[in-house]
């Protein structure tokens, strides 16, 4: 019964573990060349996947970012012209992080 009870304290301690306070999503919070800056400064790419739905992206060199691309009412863009499984645009600008690939 001892174990049990040991078992369920550790489970619920870690997953109050897991609630801290996160940082702020919308800004480049590496350390790898000093930055912190707002992604809406940084420029995004288009990559359309598979089904054909864009998607903004934005490299830095360190860390990747994507968010599906949205018509005003939040509805999807899909069936576009630009290839597939291709990325586009000058997505990788922003960052002083060399990137090797």
């Amino acid at each position: 019964m001892h174990l049990l009870k040991a078992t369920a304290l550790s489970l619920a301690l870690t997953a109050v573990a897991a609630c801290e306070i996160t940082e702020d999503k919308t800004r480049d919070q590496h350390a790898g060349d000093g930055s912190n800056t707002h992604l809406s400064n940084m420029t995004a790419g288009i990559w359309v996947d598979p089904q054909g739905c864009e998607h903004w992206i934005i490299d830095d060199g360190l860390e990747g970012y994507a968010d599906l691309r949205r018509t005003p009412d939040g509805k999807p863009v899909c069936n576009s012209p630009l290839p597939r499984n291709v990325a586009t645009g000058p997505f990788k600008d922003g960052s002083n992080f060399p990137d090797s690939l």
